[in-house]
């Protein structure tokens, strides 16, 4: 995103908690604090309104609490890419969260490089998933294991597939997984669109969160 300003909305019922992030992210000169709302319903209108780059969205807030409010973002076809930055370090609020089309996730104690490095991977089309959070989830896997169906269905996926797909969830855009693979971009795209297909997924979050739920390794 070098040379565009990232526009964000920071979504979060505590003050303190909005001016301190805000802080953060106006020392950086590519990043730049539209808003602050302190309730999901007031998160969605400023969205209307401004239309960021980028929301920080908390998951507990009042009149419409951070699922709501996503929910209602992709229903009225909001075009904000979502963060979303909580507290709940819980195997169901992130598996929800991404399902429900979320671009990242974050924990209120990540540190500041974190946040930032999350915003601007959102913000130029990749997936960020703070370390900690996809080995939640992968360590929960392992203790669920893969089921059968699920063993069919990464079958499914060629070889190739199945390389771009864990470069996905390691979170590069298609132009460095087709430098990474010697391909062209065209070609990985077309093996985006194949793994999307055959894993009945919407997006590359949604693909990122299906390898580390499954704790798919490198070949």
């Amino acid at each position: 995103m070098k040379g565009k300003e990232i526009t964000v909305l920071i979504a979060d019922d505590h003050v303190l908690i909005r001016e301190g992030i805000k802080q953060i992210l106006e020392l950086e000169e590519d990043i730049h604090v539209v808003g602050q709302a302190g309730n999901g319903e007031e998160a969605f209108e400023m969205c209307e309104s401004l239309k960021p780059d980028i929301v920080l969205l908390d998951i507990n807030m009042p009149k419409l609490n951070g699922i709501e409010a996503l929910r209602k973002f992709k229903d009225m076809g909001i075009k904000s890419k979502v963060i979303i930055l909580t507290i709940h370090e819980d195997k169901e609020y992130i598996l929800k969260t991404i399902k429900l089309g979320a671009n990242g996730y974050l924990l209120k104690d990540s540190t500041a490089d974190n946040l930032l490095k999350g915003i601007r991977r959102v913000a130029a089309g990749e997936t960020y998933i703070q370390q900690s959070v996809a080995d939640l989830v992968s360590t929960a896997s392992d203790r669920d294991g893969t089921n059968d169906d699920t063993t069919d269905i990464i079958s499914l996926l060629t070889t190739r597939e199945y390389e771009v797909l864990i470069l996905i969830a390691e979170g590069l855009n298609n132009k460095d997984i087709a430098e990474k693979l010697f391909i062209s971009e065209k070609t990985v795209k077309n093996h985006v669109s194949n793994i999307f297909k055959k894993l009945e997924l919407n997006d590359r979050v949604q693909a990122a969160i299906f390898a580390y739920k499954n704790n798919l390794k490198k070949l």
